[in-house]
């Protein structure tokens, strides 16, 4: 079960999506991470990328977040993104984006996107291949002073120089990092 943990949507039950394909991020961990961010999400403007079943976006949302955009392009968890998004009543102040991420930025950047807050949530063996956060940098889509988490797999070690690490949190086999843009 993925609950939305606290703010005006609290204990709200999320549906799961049933694929192998996505990995919901535990209460625990998410309860860790915005421990970690208060104070920094209220009025704030977020991008939740891989988004799967939406829990970490909705929970910024929910907390006081002015607007999430989602992507994530995998059809079974679009179908449960846009359900979760829907009960919880923030259709107003969510935009789902289906298609892949670094196509999705790019789109995001052209409409003249910026955000304060972005969560990288995504396969972990996408990033032994790829380097989500080069897109983000090269788009300029992050406000001076915004904050990307990235959750990867403690056993990946592969660095991302596009932003300074601020801090990398360990729970259990997770780690969650967080890169700030120090650009103004």
């Amino acid at each position: 079960m993925i609950r939305i943990i606290s703010g005006a949507c609290k204990g709200r039950r999320l549906k799961l999506v049933r694929s192998p394909a996505t990995r919901p991020m535990q209460d625990k961990l998410k309860g860790a991470l915005f421990n970690i961010l208060a104070g920094q999400v209220e009025g704030r403007s977020c991008l939740d990328g891989f988004s799967g079943t939406g829990s970490v976006g909705l929970e910024a949302l929910s907390r006081g977040a002015a607007r999430c955009v989602f992507v994530e392009d995998l059809p079974q968890a679009l179908s449960v993104l846009r359900a979760n998004i829907a009960h919880c009543g923030l259709e107003d102040r969510a935009l789902v984006e289906p298609w892949e991420f670094n196509r999705a930025v790019i789109r995001l950047a052209k409409d003249g996107a910026r955000f304060d807050l972005v969560f990288l949530d995504p396969p972990y063996r996408l990033l032994e291949e790829r380097n989500p956060l080069k897109v983000l940098r090269k788009r300029g889509v992050i406000n001076p002073g915004g904050v990307i988490v990235l959750r990867r797999h403690a056993k990946i070690r592969r660095s991302f120089p596009e932003f300074r690490l601020e801090r990398e949190v360990k729970i259990g086999d997770d780690v969650l990092a967080f890169y700030v843009n120090d650009e103004a």
